[in-house]
């Protein structure tokens, strides 16, 4: 860090809101974040003392760039919009890609029930929930199926199906079915989730009688159990107060020993059905940190009927962002769910605090012993592994590492054409990746690791040689020991490194192996699973997915699609399309005799 650079740029900084970009030597940006002063916010991270997780993110900054804004509204959603698009390693990222299961019932002619969990896709519909995990949804959905026979199908058949038979589905596909009858389904669905569960109950104490009565055991049990169902989903859940059937979201945080904790409670009917919890290590200021949660949060999940949070919070930026009544309590039932949030976030901070701070520590520990061993600094590290099958569908997959985490958003996947030779394999995936980064001015890893033993490293460095890399990246090997298991490290030399099976070093290479495995593996199977499904009709100009998928439909298989006549298949897809389709399937026919 040039210093006199840093606060030479530190005086200019206009006392406006903004976001600011910190970025390391390499010019990538490590930390984003917002303020409504920009000279005093960025001015606080090079002055003073600061926690241990702080300073080691500031020990990485090498520059820093800003955008100012009109307003702190304009700022946050800057800050929201450059966390997702580079993904920055110290910001504190909520979004997990999970998100809760709701029953959708959808507003079509013939309706459906679904288990989803996206919930902004279809405004139409509607949604029930959220079920606090998968399971207690699809039990759910499998009760109202049992007594409401919506159509099941997303595509209307030509027949009958199985779940007609079953009693499961009224048949719209076939039969003239009165709207009225989907109507009062509808009706009768939206009263049971929304708590009036006794006529449904009812309705499976009755089937259960019947059949019992006569002698279906196995089925009166499968409505006994239902019925258990609905008692554990609907009437069990944990109640707040009984007199209040509210629904709201209630989000407070808790911030202790450099990291910050994030409890949630999601209300529905005066009753928590889930709770969210996040705990993080805190490189910022936490309520603009519990601020860039909650935009994150209710980007990807459907806002609330109101949204409670404590009342030191400042939420007039939240306000114009998040569509939905934002109320900060000062006494009375609200600020009891708040102080239970607030509770709830002490107390899981507490007992996961150790067990982070561990691995952290573990992590951090790990990473310092192969730099110790490389006597070279591998804090970015790029590992590589390939799959094959007898030399078919070769794949290689190069995973990163940066300070023992993964970089996910650098992982990447090759298609190769040296067949079944690991070292060629190897020989190439090494110079297409950094032949890339040379040619595109990309960031170079401090570290390569192959997971093999000599021939695999003399193969990288040949080409790394030819690339005038070696003196710049350092190379190492895995090796393993007579049952496959890694037990020591090799340099471009030859020297071998022991690991102690106990340490961090060895777990932490234990994951690497298995995640660029896991990688490559998943590749593979993918282009098999693919290459499996290859006809003839994918390499027809003008036949696409839907082309194909009505062909199939129409002639059952490709040899009755063969046998058929130019007017059977013009009468599926249009004339130019069929006239392709019958010439290539008739060529391809005569090749093959």
């Amino acid at each position: 860090m040039d210093k006199e650079y840093i606060k030479a740029k530190l005086r200019n900084l206009p006392n406006e809101p903004g976001s600011y970009q910190m970025k390391d030597k390499n010019g990538e940006i490590i930390y984003v974040g917002k303020a409504k002063n920009l000279h005093n916010r960025v001015n606080q991270y090079f002055v003073g003392a600061h926690d241990f997780k702080t300073t080691k993110m500031v020990s990485n900054i090498h520059d820093f760039d800003f955008i100012v804004t009109r307003s702190e509204k304009e700022a946050l959603v800057l800050e929201i919009n450059l966390i997702k698009k580079y993904r920055p390693k110290y910001n504190i990222q909520f979004i997990d890609d999970s998100s809760y299961p709701y029953i959708k019932l959808t507003k079509e002619k013939y309706p459906r029930l679904l288990v989803v969990r996206d919930t902004k896709k279809d405004k139409k519909a509607k949604y029930f929930g959220p079920f606090p995990d998968a399971n207690a949804a699809r039990t759910t959905l499998k009760v109202l199926q049992t007594l409401y026979p919506f159509r099941r199908c997303a595509h209307l058949e030509t027949k009958l199906c199985l779940y007609y038979h079953m009693h499961q589905c009224i048949g719209p596909c076939v039969l003239d079915i009165d709207p009225k009858v989907f109507e009062e389904m509808s009706e009768k669905v939206v009263r049971f989730m929304n708590g009036d569960t006794k006529e449904v109950e009812n309705e499976l104490k009755e089937k259960m009688v019947i059949a019992s009565s006569n002698l279906e055991f196995e089925r009166a049990q499968e409505y006994k159990e239902m019925l258990d169902s609905i008692h554990h989903v609907v009437n069990d859940q944990q109640n707040i107060e009984k007199d209040n059937r509210g629904d709201r979201d209630v989000f407070a945080w808790y911030t202790e020993k450099g990291y910050l904790a994030i409890t949630g409670f999601l209300v529905r009917k005066g009753t928590i059905l889930n709770k969210e919890f996040r705990l993080r290590p805190l490189y910022g200021d936490a309520e603009e940190e519990f601020t860039s949660f909650l935009v994150q949060y209710y980007q990807d999940h459907p806002a609330a009927r109101e949204l409670v949070l404590p009342n030191t919070l400042d939420v007039s930026a939240l306000q114009q962002i998040l569509d939905m009544p934002i109320f900060q309590p000062q006494k009375g039932y609200k600020i009891k769910l708040l102080d239970l949030c607030i509770e709830n976030a002490k107390k899981q901070l507490d007992l996961k605090f150790n067990a982070v701070a561990r691995q952290d520590s573990m992590t951090q520990q790990a990473v310092e012993d192969l730099n110790r061993i490389a006597n070279h600094p591998m804090n970015r590290v790029e590992l590589f592994d390939n799959s094959h099958i007898s030399g078919a569908f070769t794949v290689a997959s190069c995973v990163v590492y940066e300070d023992g985490q993964p970089d996910r958003k650098s992982y990447r996947l090759y298609k190769l054409h040296t067949g079944n030779s690991d070292v060629d394999s190897m020989r190439e995936v090494i110079y297409r990746r950094y032949f890339r980064l040379l040619k595109e001015g990309s960031r170079l890893p401090d570290g390569i690791i192959v997971d093999g033993g000599k021939l695999q490293i003399d193969a990288a460095k040949e080409i790394l040689d030819s690339l005038n890399l070696t003196s710049t990246i350092k190379l190492m090997g895995l090796v393993k020991d007579d049952k496959h298991s890694t037990n020591a490290l090799m340099d471009m030399n030859g020297n071998t490194f022991d690991i102690d099976k106990d340490s961090g070093l060895f777990f932490l290479l234990t994951r690497m192996q298995d995640e660029v495995h896991r990688v490559a593996i998943s590749y593979h199977r993918k282009l098999r699973s693919k290459a499996q499904t290859k006809s003839v009709l994918d390499e027809i100009p003008g036949i696409g997915p839907k082309r194909k998928r009505l062909l199939l439909k129409e002639f059952g298989n490709f040899t009755n699609l063969k046998a058929a006549s130019l007017e059977d298949i013009c009468k599926v897809v249009p004339t130019e399309a069929g006239k392709t389709v019958y010439e290539a399937l008739h060529q391809e026919k005569t090749d093959v005799d």
